[in-house]
Formats: structure tokens, C-alpha cells, sequence
């Protein structure tokens, strides 16, 4: 391959050969985006990766990034740059990709950069008496509703019954949605959305039948809501008498942490 180290093209973008196969560019504040799209596909002649480090302030670097073909790929934080600790997003463009003028490659180049939210799913079980099965988990003290986090690619709907299944032995299907509610960002934490499925009523003896998954789960018991509140942060309880409320039927309720 051809070593392109530190050759800048013509109209102002710089290239770099950094490792074997792999290129990365540069560019001045304002370079055309058609300039950078060029120096992508002369330099993927050679390569088969072409990547940019953009800042995370950069805007108008950001955009030229994208409109260029380079998908986002991630941020690489405490990046070393002239002696500094910086935080630099991750653009880049692979040989195999598709051209972003064809649907498939122009719809990836989108995905790698709109917000994607966090999906939480949890099943509302009940008892004869009306009473909520609860969980204790491991990782912090209040206790929570059975369920987990959605993964990439996977139905709310199933993964909240494979998340009961996993930790707590227990088969049972997700019904109908009964509430959506946003968490705001918190402590760390992205926001998310949690979605509360319908998880039916069963015998009290429902619980006797729990294999308890150890890594997650502490204890798990039937509550009344009265109980809950005192064992649940009080957006939880919120959101367990939300779905509560709409067992009765109608349109799946929202709600903000709760509220």
C-alpha cells in the first residue's frame, strides 16, 4: 500500500498513513465538505480504513465528518494531543462499506450518529390480592420491579420475559403495554425509557417457584403498595401505581419519572 504519511492533498486536507491499512484526516475550520469527501476516496484507494478525530466541540467538524461518509464510531476519551488530555470523537469509513448514496449505506451512516435511547422493560405480576411482585437486587437497596435492559435489536416485549426467565426462573409472558415512563438523566446515568408490561395475576405460590439469579436478584416477594413505598425510591412506586391504575384498560399511559 501506498504510505501516505503526512501528505496533505491539494485543496487543504492532510493525510496520514497511522498504521498498517489505515488512514486518517485532517482538515482546516471551514474546508468544504466536498474536499473531504475527495481525500476519503483517494485515500480508501490505499486503505481499508480512513478514520478522523473530530473534538467533541467541533461542530461544524462534526457535520463535515459525517456528510463525508465517515460514520461515528464512538468518543475516545483522554486522547493525548500536543501534551493534553482530550476527549476526541471517532469518525471513520471501512473499504467494504456501502457508498452513502445507496438507501442500505446512506441508512447506516444515520444510524451511527442519531441519539439512541436506553430501553428498560418491566412486567407489573400480581397476586390474588392485588399485591406486586417486587425484586431486591444486588447493586443497590431499594427494590424494583422484575425486568432488565432491552438489548440492541431486541422486542421490549420478549426481552422483559427473557430478563424474568434469567433471574428469576419464572416463564411468563409480557402482556399488553401498560405505561411508558421517561427517567431523566440521573446520577451517571443517560436517560431511558422504561415500559411496563402487564405480567398478570398468579397464586400467592408463584414465588415458591423462584430460582433466584444471585449475580442480580437478593429476594423477591409480593407487595402490598403500601409495602412498596416504603422499599421502592419513590419514583418506582410511582410508576408501579401508574400501571396500576391502568390495568382497567384503555391507551398505554406516560409518564416522567412517575409523574
Amino acid at each position: 500500500m501506498t504510505n501516505l504519511q503526512g501528505v496533505t492533498d491539494p485543496a487543504g486536507v492532510r493525510v496520514s498513513t497511522v498504521a498498517e491499512g489505515v488512514a486518517r484526516l485532517e482538515w482546516p475550520p471551514g474546508q468544504p465538505i466536498e474536499d473531504v469527501q475527495r481525500a476519503v476516496a483517494l485515500a480508501l484507494q490505499d486503505h481499508l480504513r480512513v478514520e478522523a478525530w473530530v473534538a467533541t466541540d467541533d461542530h461544524p467538524a462534526q457535520r463535515t465528518a459525517t456528510w463525508s461518509g465517515l460514520r461515528r464510531e464512538g468518543v475516545m476519551r483522554g486522547v493525548t494531543i500536543a501534551g493534553t488530555a482530550v476527549d476526541r470523537i471517532v469518525y471513520a469509513r471501512l473499504a467494504e462499506d456501502l457508498p452513502a448514496h445507496e438507501p442500505e449505506g446512506f441508512r447506516a451512516l444515520l444510524n451511527s450518529f442519531l441519539p439512541r435511547k436506553r430501553a428498560i422493560s418491566q412486567l407489573l405480576v400480581r397476586d390474588q390480592e392485588g399485591r406486586v411482585l417486587l425484586c431486591r437486587l444486588t447493586y443497590k437497596q431499594d427494590w424494583d420491579l422484575p425486568g432488565g435492559v432491552v438489548e440492541v435489536g431486541e422486542s421490549p416485549q420478549l426481552a422483559v420475559a427473557r430478563e424474568v426467565e434469567e433471574e428469576l426462573a419464572l416463564t411468563i409472558p409480557a402482556g399488553r403495554l401498560l405505561l411508558t415512563d421517561w427517567l431523566p438523566p440521573w446520577s451517571g446515568w443517560d436517560d431511558a425509557l422504561c415500559l411496563v408490561f402487564d405480567g398478570g395475576e398468579h397464586d400467592a405460590s408463584l414465588v415458591a417457584g423462584i430460582v433466584r439469579q444471585e449475580r442480580e436478584i437478593r429476594d423477591a416477594a409480593f407487595c402490598t403498595v403500601e409495602e412498596a413505598r416504603e422499599r421502592c425510591a419513590d419514583f418506582t412506586t410511582r410508576r408501579i401505581e401508574s400501571a396500576l391504575a391502568n390495568l382497567s384498560g384503555g391507551a398505554p399511559a406516560y409518564t416522567e419519572s412517575g409523574r
